[in-house]
Order: C-alpha cells, then structure tokens, then sequence
C-alpha cells in the first residue's frame, strides 16, 4: 500500500475513533446520538467542523449559572403564591375545567409556573399591528421598559425600535434589552452604543456580539417578551425586522401571532425577564425578584378581564421539556378538535404518537405550515413529517398567502397556547422558549376563528399531491428527516 493509503486509512480510523468519543460524551437520546453519528462517520475532518457550531452545547458553569438564578425565580413565584392565596388575589376566581386543572398541575410540578388571573388578553396577527401597539406603549412608559428578543435587526424597524429606546433612556426611564446574537445579525455593539450612551442596557444572552467568537448554534435565545412599568407585556412569535412587518419579497406577507396582556401575568413575564438577565450578567443583578414590593394596583387593568393564563418556559438546563409536555398533555385531553399553526414540524416519537393517536381516535387534528421554506432542510424535513401524519388521518394545510410564522395550539375551544416554541425538535430540546397556556374559551374561539380565517388563504395536503411528487424531492425529504434531530 502505498503511503496516501495509509494516510487515508489513518484518518479514518482517528475520525471514526473521535466521532465515537465526540457523541458518547455527552448524554443525548439515542437518535440524536445517532444523527451526529451520521454526519461525522460519513464527512471526515468536515463532520467535525459542523459539529463544533450545530452540536456543542453551553459550559457546565453556564447551565449552573442559569439554573441558579431559575430556582430563585421559581422560590420566589412561590412565595407570591402563599401570600396572595391568603389574599385571595392573583389566582383565578372561577372554577376551572377536570383538564385544564390537570394541565395546570402539570406546569407546577415541572416548571413551577403558577396560572394567574385578571388578565386581558389582545391577539395581534399582522406585523404592522404589533408595532403600532408596542411602539405606543413604549412611548408612554414612565418606570421601565424590558425587551427581550431572539431577533433584533439592523434595519428600518430595528432602527424605530431603537429610536424610541433611546428617547425613554434619555427620559430616566429604565430600558434593559436581552437579545441573541446570532438571531440578530448586523446588531452590533457599534449600533447599540446610543442607546448605551443615553443610558439603556444591553446585553447578549450567553454569547459574544462578535459572530466570529459565537460558534454555537445551539441553546439559543427564542423567546419573545416585553414588559412595560409592569401594567403591559407581550409575548409571541414575532421578532424585530423589516420581514416581520411584510417587508422583504422573499416571504411576502408574514403572518404571525402575538399576544398583549394586561394583567397579573404581566408579573410572571417580569420575573421570566429577570431570570433571564440575571443568568446573563451577574456582575449587573436585578435583586431581589421585587415581587413582594410590587403593589397590585400597578398590574392591574383599569378593566380586568378575566383570562387565567400560565407563562411556561423551558429549556436545555433543566433536562425537562416543559412546554412539549404541555402540549403532548393538550392533545392526549382532546376530545373534539386539535388545531395547531407551525412553521417547522419536525416532531420527535412522542409527539408524532398524540397526534396520530388523537386523529385515529377520532379527533378533528389539523396542522397548518408555511408553503415556502425559509431554511431549505428544516423545510423538507416538515414535507415528509406532512406526508407521514396525512397518512394517518391528520389534515395537513399549507399556508399561502406569504410565510406563517405563528405558533398556536387550540384544544376543543377551550384551551390554547401562543409563544415562541414551534413544533420541533430544536424548540423542544435546544432553545430556551416561553409560552402562554390560556385556559379561557373566548381566548380560545377567537384563535379559532383566526385559524379558520387561515384555512381560506391555505390547500388541503392530499394523498396525491404527495404521490406526485418527484423522487428527487423525496430524496431531500428522507435525507433530511435523517437529520432532524439536529435541524
């Protein structure tokens, strides 16, 4: 054999020897394990590049450091609890159903989440109409203004945004933004430095601002709230960017769905804001929760409606998965209808299982996603996730009119969910995300009508559709469900 051989065979075997040691490391179900595997078993030396940015996770010191502040977060909510139980304010006034109780218990048990009471709640669908909204309450903030987004573009509405920021910092009014890094490219230090001069706070969640020393592509920042002088929060899918106001060609109009919420849940928004900046920078802390100094009457709305909800976050530092869960729970109690909005379906077993189940069982279950793709595998890999549940009696719609980006659940009219987690494996495992857990039926029913106004812009995924296909594009669909654990 001559000397490249050996070379090659050489390098074969230190890469098959690293891979094995790279993936066995670190705990991970088998098919993840099995996913990166693949990728550095059959790209040698390259494998191993991709893996350093999708398949590395945060330092131990990190996750100790946002499991910390997350306890304290959580010990103080149950402090609240005890002492407005006794009060007989914040909690719910009515009596809730058998199933909602249980998926309140749920999120207690695993998340620590109390549901809340007294809330109005304004769904926002259209870009336009989100920001008119937010825009306004940040001009009429007088105490603070906390902003924490996965996405923070360097453009025309990022710029509007920071504009007004910067007007409340030079006003003395308290203005903290937390966004992720590699979500919001092009917001640099450089661009933050007004708003830092007027004396506003910035910072990265857990990353550099330089892209260039942010490898990482896992444990991101998803979420999605703000908070305003504690009377008005928000939370939802949509990021700050021209594209999300239906800007840029390429998506055409973007439909999306946020909520904004006066009322006591406001509170555990605040303290969700908290835990995340206090993980973040802990020379610069928020101590302590300021829950047991915060006066009712702030949180109040001068109209209260009477929306229980539960926020519920979750992510990889607490080796739960909260929010899928809550939705497994959500489907598994359905005794009528499912309907769900997505941009990327990647599910894992025990989620492709309920929805199966729940369509066999009889169930009205139906899934709506974007008709175009906005990352090419994570596209194909939601087609053939499509075609596999069509097969089994979920209906399967796909959106239109521009790009859906909503991530919704309604269960029977009754209970609903909107936040930033999609129906994927990477929100599920990977990303930090939050939820609202609404358990209100005109909440519910209005979600509803939104998903069927939907219907009327989308197509019904057929049997023949699929078969019509070409094997090429089922190519692209098996090879990347292969991947999915990792998309």
């Amino acid at each position: 054999m001559t000397l490249i051989a050996w070379l090659i065979i050489a390098v074969l075997v230190l890469n098959t020897l690293g891979a094995i040691f790279t993936v066995l490391r670190d705990v991970r179900d088998i098919s993840t394990t099995w996913a990166w595997l693949l990728v550095l078993l059959f790209l040698p030396v390259l494998g191993f590049g991709i893996y350093l940015f999708a398949g590395r996770g945060l330092s131990a010191r990190k996750m100790q450091t946002i499991q910390a502040e997350y306890r304290k977060g959580i010990d103080a909510f149950v402090q609240l609890q005890k002492r407005e139980l006794a009060k007989n304010q914040l909690l719910p006034k009515r009596v809730l159903s058998p199933a909602a109780k249980e998926l309140i218990n749920l999120f207690l048990n695993t998340d620590g989440a109390p549901v809340l009471g007294d809330n109005e709640v304004h769904i926002l669908t259209d870009g336009d109409e989100k920001f008119a909204a937010l825009f306004a309450d940040i001009d009429a903030a007088t105490d603070h203004i906390y902003v924490e987004y996965y996405t923070i573009y360097n453009d025309a509405l990022g710029n509007a945004l920071q504009a007004r920021l910067i007007q409340k910092a030079k006003q003395g009014v308290t203005v903290k933004v937390l966004y992720d890094a590699w979500g919001s490219q092009g917001a640099t230090a450089k661009w933050w430095a007004p708003l830092v001069a007027a004396g506003g706070e910035v910072e990265t969640y857990f990353s550099s601002r330089y892209l260039f020393l942010d490898f990482r592509l896992n444990y991101r920042l998803h979420r999605k709230i703000v908070v305003i002088d504690d009377q008005i929060g928000y939370i939802g899918g949509f990021n700050v960017g021209d594209q999300y106001v239906s800007r840029k060609p390429k998506f055409g109009y973007w439909r999306d769905t946020h909520l904004r919420i006066i009322g006591n849940t406001v509170l555990a928004l605040k303290v969700q804001f908290l835990m995340d900046w206090n993980a973040t920078v802990p020379t610069a802390r928020e101590e302590p929760y300021s829950l047991s100094n915060v006066p009712l009457s702030r949180i109040k709305s001068a109209h209260p409606g009477a929306t229980p909800i539960q926020i519920v976050a979750s992510g990889p530092e607490t080796g739960a998965q909260q929010i899928k869960y809550g939705y497994v729970k959500m489907i598994t109690g359905a005794t009528r209808s499912v309907w769900l909005q997505t941009p990327y379906l990647i599910p894992d077993d025990t989620m492709i299982d309920a929805l199966i189940t729940a369509a066999l069982a009889g169930i009205d279950v139906r899934v709506m996603i974007p008709d175009m793709p906005d990352h090419p595998f994570i596209f194909r890999a939601t087609q053939y996730y499509a075609a596999l549940l069509m097969r089994y009696g979920v209906k399967i719609y796909h959106y239109e009119n521009g790009f859906l980006h909503a991530k919704t659940m309604v269960v029977d009219q009754k209970i609903a969910s909107v936040g930033s987690a999609n129906l994927d494996i990477r929100s599920f495992k990977l990303n930090f995300e939050v939820n609202a857990f609404i358990y209100d039926r005109t909440v519910a029913r209005e979600l509803t009508a939104i998903f069927e106004a939907d219907l009327t812009h989308s197509r019904l995924l057929t049997p023949t559709e699929v078969a019509q296909q070409g094997w090429w594009l089922h190519f692209k669909q098996y090879g990347s469900r292969l991947l999915s654990p990792i998309l």
